[in-house]
């Protein structure tokens, strides 16, 4: 199966981006399902193989008994799902087919489990010499290969952790998963890289992308100032004592413009407002916070004067903001153009009109929960619209792919299913 052209679909619709592709999503938990997501709403057909037993996200931190949990049904939208038990004879038979069918495929289970299953990357090439099939470890070939990898042990080996948090207290996990999804979108990268290159060449290649990796290349401005380091300390940094590696700065920027999150009224956990202070923003902000004097003293008129001082900085525009709600800190600060955001809860997100808007935030049905809130596409394109549709059941497109595709009979569907295949 290849990659179709054109404008429009099979019925008539505006076609997507990756209408044609057909990808075999033998990934579970979020790395592996945050990539092959982002290819089903781009408009690939992504059929989500699992063990008769299923993903194990779909029993995990339920909120409701005996139904798909929101971990899964909000990494697994716009997909089929079929069940297959990867380990007998028949299944084999029938994985072959699938993958001579398919135009990717993605896997994320531990190093060598593929392999051991019959389906190293020289037997895949010869069943499909134009298939990319994509694999996420949790680290390249090295010392590190055969450890386990979560999250927070891919941020904490890929220089999230250590540059993260407040110099005096102990290193922080970041709230964002840049090890699962942000290696996801990584991955999404290097399959389209290698089906474009198939347009040219005719033959699929290998994907590889470890979660380390992915951490470590969204950690890139910390290796620069490692760098840096060596030539003096970090003056855009608030720490007062650097020694050879890059300390934990706070909500410092670190960048060529200085911010930071400052407190505002009532004074509730996310009552604060996230403030730049470019070289223009100065005087207006001086303004603002009701010492105009500052804007022309020689001690606080140049970014270089106000780098020694950042703490100081910050604290005066604090004793300002503090007494402000934070959505009027914003207001008066967007007045003046200077670059800031609120902190926002989850409960805000979740909330926000604008959000819904820009079907960001999204309400999906669900045949067994009713319905439920997922995160919407951050990929917008013009000729292809995304629609987030519900995650499928377990094995609920099993008739449709295996009678109604591989041309599998009635009463053999029966006995794969007495058999313990599917």
């Amino acid at each position: 199966m290849t990659g179709t052209s054109g404008t429009t679909g099979t019925t008539g619709t505006p076609a997507k981006a990756l209408e044609g592709i057909r990808v075999l999503d033998m990934t579970h938990v979020q790395s592996g399902p945050s990539a092959t997501q982002l290819l089903a709403w781009l408009g690939a057909d992504v059929v989500k193989l699992e063990a008769p037993s299923g993903d194990i996200t779909r029993g995990q931190l339920r909120d409701l008994p005996d139904v798909d949990s929101l971990y899964f049904t909000m990494l697994n939208c716009n997909k089929r799902s079929i069940t297959l038990n990867t380990k007998t004879e028949r299944g084999k038979e029938i994985l072959t087919e699938l993958i001579r069918r398919s135009d990717v495929m993605v896997e994320n289970f531990g190093p060598g489990a593929v392999d051991r299953m019959g389906f190293t990357w020289d037997r895949v090439n010869e069943i499909n010499p134009r298939i990319v099939y994509a694999s996420i470890k949790g680290f390249g070939e090295g010392p590190y290969t055969n450890f386990k990898a979560y999250e927070v042990v891919a941020q904490a080996m890929g220089g999230s952790m250590s540059t993260t948090g407040f110099e005096d207290g102990p290193p922080l996990a970041t709230g964002a998963q840049i090890g699962d999804s942000g290696t996801g979108v990584h991955v999404v990268a290097g399959i389209l890289a290698a089906l474009y290159q198939r347009e040219h060449t005719g033959r699929g290649q290998r994907v590889n992308v470890a979660m380390q990796h992915a951490v470590l290349n969204l950690c890139r401005v910390k290796l620069r100032d490692q760098q840096r380091l060596a030539r003096g300390p970090l003056a855009e940094y608030p720490n007062e004592d650097f020694g050879d590696e890059v300390p934990r700065s706070g909500n410092a920027s670190g960048g060529g413009q200085p911010g930071w999150a400052v407190k505002c009224a009532p004074g509730g956990p996310n009552d604060y407002v996230y403030v730049i202070v470019q070289p223009v923003g100065w005087q207006p902000l001086c303004e603002l916070i009701g010492r105009p004097e500052l804007a022309e003293d020689p001690e606080w008129a140049t970014p270089q004067a106000r780098l020694p001082k950042l703490n100081k900085m910050f604290q005066l525009i604090e004793e300002w903001s503090s007494t402000l709600p934070k959505w009027e800190v914003l207001e008066r600060l967007n007045a003046h153009n200077i670059p800031c955001g609120p902190i926002l809860s989850t409960r805000e997100i979740i909330e926000d009109s604008s959000l819904v808007a820009n079907e960001m935030v999204v309400t999906v049905p669900h045949p067994e929960r009713g319905e439920f809130v997922t995160v919407g596409s951050p990929l917008k394109l013009s000729d292809s619209p995304v629609q987030v549709t519900g995650s499928p059941l377990l094995g609920e497109h099993n008739e449709e792919i295996y009678v109604g595709e591989l041309g599998l009979g009635d009463e053999e569907l029966r006995l794969l299913k007495s058999n313990g295949v599917i």
